[in-house]
């Protein structure tokens, strides 16, 4: 187990513009960032995880955050490449926890074939990942807010973050996807869906919802003119950064 206290200073206070409303949020938290690995005994899969966690008290119960990272070839230490927005919600005083869904003994992500069907046991997969998460969260920390879980994912974890509340309903609030590409959004009115859309990569016919469908279900979709696909990760510079931070915390407190 590793444990690293971080602390973040702004020198400058950010203000976020919600739906309808101006949020100037002048509070920094510090958190501590914890990454040990479970183990789902059903099905005999270790599951790496990482915990952003506020360090000082928050005032009622912290909301879940949970994080799913972008296909990378089973190299593992996906679950730390996205800490610029990871770090940045605990130190909103969120309880995030990211989740390495590749193990080095997986089988690769299907490169040919239909990506809806040869893709989808790798969707299925992380989908039981995240519900295990989210079990073992209520038995260690019985005391977080459950009634309001977020879940986050950037392509590959975006399909599987788009596939989680059609498997599993009624168990998380709203989804945020960075630029899923296959699983088609969910369209279900007890779950608020978002999705951020890169300037270079379009989704398959069927993921994105029509206009008629995002007036119906309440679906918010917005389009990144300055951030491709593979920019989404740490690999964001500080214009993107910001950017994506702003338009995710905006999404939370909608």
């Amino acid at each position: 187990m590793i444990k690293i206290l971080c602390i973040f200073i702004l020198e400058l206070l950010t203000s976020y513009s919600t739906f309808g409303k101006s949020v100037e949020d002048k509070s920094v938290i510090a958190f501590s960032l914890d990454t040990l690995k479970l183990y789902d005994q059903s099905r005999q899969r270790e599951i790496p995880i990482a915990i952003y966690k506020p360090t000082s008290k928050v005032s009622g119960k912290q909301k879940i955050i949970i994080f799913s990272h972008g296909y990378g070839q089973n190299k593992g230490g996906d679950y730390l490449a996205y800490s610029y927005f990871t770090e940045f919600l605990a130190s909103k005083g969120y309880f995030v926890v990211s989740i390495q869904h590749e193990l080095a003994t997986d089988s690769l992500l299907p490169l040919t074939g239909n990506p809806k069907i040869v893709r989808r046991p790798f969707w299925e997969r992380g989908a039981d990942n995240i519900l295990f998460v989210i079990n073992e969260l209520q038995k260690t920390n019985p005391d977080l807010d459950y009634n309001h879980i977020t879940l986050i994912g950037h392509s590959n974890g975006g399909d599987m973050t788009a596939l989680f509340p059609q498997k599993y309903p009624n168990i998380v609030e709203k989804i945020i996807t960075l630029d899923n590409r296959r699983m088609a959004l969910p369209k279900i009115k007890k779950v608020k869906v978002y999705s951020l859309r890169s300037s270079d990569q379009p989704a398959d016919e069927g993921v994105l919802p029509t206009e008629k469908e995002i007036k119906k279900y309440r679906i918010k979709i917005v389009k990144l003119a300055n951030t491709t696909h593979n920019e989404m990760d740490d690999n964001a510079n500080d214009e993107q950064r910001k950017e994506i931070q702003k338009l995710i915390f905006t999404f939370i407190n909608d």
